[in-house]
């Protein structure tokens, strides 16, 4: 691994050798975070119950929401620091260093003082009923409360991916999930704090690991570290920034709202069973979420890759990396669409032992993953465009999907097939963003081959 201790490595060293070390690193942290929401699910599904997993469910428009602050400041700062160790830029590397943390703590406090006076009418409009907005409150409550620490722990951890320590960001992850797994039986059941012990949880180990990245940024060996007038925000930096991480900002802000219309649509359509409909869509979220995790290591992998070879005009090596790490995401969503289709009861149990709620999460898995093996064109081609900073191509891939194709689809189909209406409109948004995907992709990889000639 030391061969990559110096940045310039990723322009000269083998792709298939650099998406490895960065991938894999990411892959690990990526799995273990989307396993330690997981965790909490599967928690408070067998020990607080079925009614609290679909409390729970409410709350990921809410988490979406925070994660899109987070991302617009951090995946934005991350590709601009590869990009200029790129052009042997350190200087101004070590300037969007102190701008990711002023900005995650101005956008975090932000969006705490917006959201917590309204906590329960969100909940509500997000499809909350009397049964189920209890649980979501509880959970949400604690979650705010720490919300700076965590856009800080994931601004930080973007950075130290983005400056050639994939490893230590892969660690901080991976504390965090060790840390959350056991604190999180100890708070729910020990000390009997039902929901929002495992929130506590998640907070706690998350600032637990916030505290190892800081003093790794107090080193002033490192290449990137804290010293003064580097926390001064430039209007450059924080413009550029924000334009390339409106992608992903953008990307789930449109979750966000997806996720309060698919709850809208099992509790219009859902009958008697609406509130457990709506923590189906939980249970098959978490499911889903472990394999796009993966894919969303590959694309960490790939990300500074791209970045550092766009930036030292070296397009052939961003080809290359970009193919590869394509095949090794329709390898993954193959899997996930081989799990959905063949062992679906059997991945739905482990979040409940409720009859009703597992003849509903298995449908809808099946239903979802339908067309998974085909969106990894989608998906990797969305994060090419964010990586080399073409902003306005990004935006527009993250939007179709889930703006521009699935939400007329959430208002149409229901119409005529009630909640099955709701479940089938994911897979027909996944056909449709593949197929305008790969016609953008031909178009761009065209100047890809002429600009490398």
């Amino acid at each position: 691994m030391s061969t990559f201790k110096n940045p310039t490595a990723l322009g000269t060293e083998r792709i298939s050798t650099l998406l490895m070390h960065y991938a894999i690193p990411g892959i690990i942290a990526m799995t273990a975070s989307s396993l330690y929401n997981m965790v909490d699910s599967i928690f408070i599904g067998q020990g607080v119950g079925p009614m609290a997993i679909s409390g729970l469910a409410l709350t990921f428009p809410l988490m979406n929401l925070s994660t899109a602050f987070g991302t617009l400041v951090g995946v934005g700062a991350s590709t601009l620091i590869s990009v200029k160790f790129g052009q042997r830029d350190y200087e101004t590397a070590q300037h969007i260093l102190g701008n990711v943390v002023v900005l995650n703590v101005i956008f975090g406090l932000g969006f705490v003082l917006g959201v917590m006076p309204f906590l329960d009418d969100i909940l509500y409009f997000f499809g909350g009923s009397e049964e189920t907005v209890p649980y979501a409150r509880e959970y949400m409550f604690y979650i705010l409360l720490g919300n700076v620490f965590t856009h800080l722990y994931f601004g930080l951890n973007a950075v130290l991916r983005a400056s050639g320590h994939p490893n230590r960001a892969m660690f901080a992850t991976l504390n965090t999930v060790i840390i959350n797994i056991l604190l999180d039986p100890l708070f729910i059941y020990v000390f009997d704090m039902g929901i929002k012990g495992a929130a506590v949880a998640t907070v706690l180990s998350q600032c637990i690991s916030l505290v190892w990245q800081l003093r790794i940024f107090c080193n002033q060996n490192e290449l990137l570290h804290f010293r003064r007038g580097i926390f001064k925000l430039k209007r450059k930096i924080t413009v550029d920034s924000l334009a390339v991480g409106m992608s992903p900002f953008l990307m789930n802000i449109a979750a966000c709202f997806v996720v309060v219309l698919i709850n809208l649509g099992f509790k219009t359509h859902g009958g008697e069973y609406g509130d457990l409909t709506i923590g189906a869509y939980g249970i098959v979220n978490r499911i889903a979420f472990i394999f796009m995790m993966i894919i969303m290591g590959f694309n960490q992998g790939m990300q500074p890759i791209a970045g550092y070879n766009f930036g030292a005009r070296q397009y052939g090596r961003v080809l290359e990396v970009f193919w590869k790490t394509v095949f090794c995401a329709t390898v993954i969503l193959t899997i996930a669409f081989l799990t959905a289709m063949f062992l679906p009861r059997y991945a739905v149990s482990i979040f409940t032992d409720n009859e009703t709620l597992i003849s509903l999460a298995t449908h809808g898995l099946r239903v979802s993953m339908m067309f998974f093996p085909i969106i990894s064109l989608h998906m990797i081609s969305t994060n090419l465009f964010q990586s080399i900073g073409m902003a306005k191509k990004a935006i527009f891939l993250s939007l179709m999907r889930q703006v521009l194709v699935l939400i007329p689809l959430l208002f149409i189909l229901p119409i005529y097939w009630g909640v099955d209406g709701v479940w089938y409109s994911m897979p027909v948004s996944d056909l449709a963003s593949s197929v305008i995907a790969i016609l953008m992709l031909v178009t761009q990889l065209r100047k890809f081959k002429q600009m490398e000639a």
